[in-house]
């Protein structure tokens, strides 16, 4: 009898250590390491609305660009304006970096539908919709000319990720633009707490923007370090990215007087999120990472460069976006390309976002 009871208390301490162990790697080592790459899965938003995440393996990459790949930014070609400070952001030379994490992130950028359907639950109100609120949007009485400025927007009030003054209706497949870093973190946090409440969240994970080094290396795709996710081709870039190209803008004959890539993408503006299908997404299987809008990311700007570790400061915060715009020309929508964003309550039609789910970074 004692010896069967020695057996029984024996298999419960192994139990016992085998739950501390599965615990300790679920807190601690990220249970999203278990998932294979590119395994898929949708969460369900409410109301017919779904958000589908994609499996991100952990892994090197190199963060920035070199100065020959600058160059060709700068150049004919890239049609990036030369002799800014902007490509400095990306550092002198790629610098190895490792996510020491799996982490599940948005196949697509957060939508018009999804955040509407975070609005409707919650009530939250946008940066831009607050009193004295104003946002960046394009000026229909913009004309272009010679001595046109070459980012015809301007500060609005009245706009808002519910009318970006794209000047045709907002469809809810079209990425939210208009928010800011504030708001993608509001989305993040209904999302983590829906969840949590639901029973849904796997212990010691959390919805949240994407750090930047985790935004860089998901860019990527899986290669080390090319201009574009897909190569260093320009050319090979044709369908698989909305970007200022040969599209007449609404109620006019002429295109972007700026350097073009020379065929149409589909859409002077926006294109809805996962348009270009297969061909629009990197190996990863993540889709819109270059064009598209720029998507806020969890740091805020050093203008030396990316960091490997999350990166925060004390004051005049100014988060990062990446990833360029369907109005940037091809030298400004390349995987390295960084921004630092005037503040964390800017936002600009040209903004949006992109989810991760991932061990908490602050």
């Amino acid at each position: 009898m004692r010896f069967s009871n020695v057996i029984c208390m024996f298999s419960s301490v192994v139990v016992l250590i085998a739950i501390i162990v599965e615990v300790s790697d679920t807190t601690n080592a990220a249970p999203a390491e278990k998932p294979v790459g590119g395994a898929a899965k949708q969460v369900d938003l409410g109301r017919g609305v779904t958000l589908e995440l994609v499996f991100i393996p952990s892994g090197e990459f190199k963060m920035g660009s070199t100065p020959a790949e600058r160059a060709w930014a700068t150049g004919i070609e890239g049609g990036a304006t030369p002799g800014t400070s902007r490509e400095s952001f990306e550092g002198e030379q790629p610098l190895k970096m490792r996510v020491k994490n799996g982490f599940w992130m948005g196949r697509t950028e957060v939508s018009v539908g999804q955040f509407r359907r975070f609005v409707e639950e919650s009530g939250y109100v946008s940066d831009a919709e607050k009193p004295g609120g104003r946002t960046q949007c394009f000026d229909p009485e913009w004309t272009i000319t010679a001595k046109a400025p070459p980012h015809p927007w301007k500060s609005m009030e009245g706009k808002s990720w519910r009318d970006p003054n794209f000047g045709f209706p907002l469809r809810d497949s079209y990425p939210v633009v208009c928010v800011s870093w504030n708001d993608g973190r509001a989305f993040c946090k209904w999302l983590t707490k829906k969840e949590r409440e639901g029973g849904r969240l796997p212990e010691g994970l959390e919805y949240r923007l994407p750090a930047e080094a985790e935004w860089a290396y998901a860019c990527r795709g899986g290669r080390e370090s090319t201009i574009y996710w897909w190569g260093n081709d320009l050319k090979d870039g044709e369908g698989r990215l909305n970007i200022s190209a040969v599209d007449f803008l609404p109620g006019r004959n002429k295109i972007w007087p700026l350097a073009n890539v020379p065929w149409s993408d589909g859409f002077a503006f926006v294109s809805p999120v996962d348009h270009y299908g297969e061909k629009g997404r990197n190996g990863f299987g993540l889709a819109d990472m270059c064009g598209g809008v720029w998507e806020i990311v969890l740091d805020h700007f050093d203008p030396k460069g990316g960091h490997e570790d999350v990166y925060f400061v004390d004051a005049n915060l100014r988060p990062v976006c990446r990833g360029g715009n369907y109005f940037d020309v091809p030298g400004n929508a390349r995987c390295a390309v960084r921004l630092g964003l005037g503040s964390p309550s800017y936002s600009d039609s040209r903004d949006g976002f992109r989810i991760c789910l991932g061990v908490p970074r602050g």
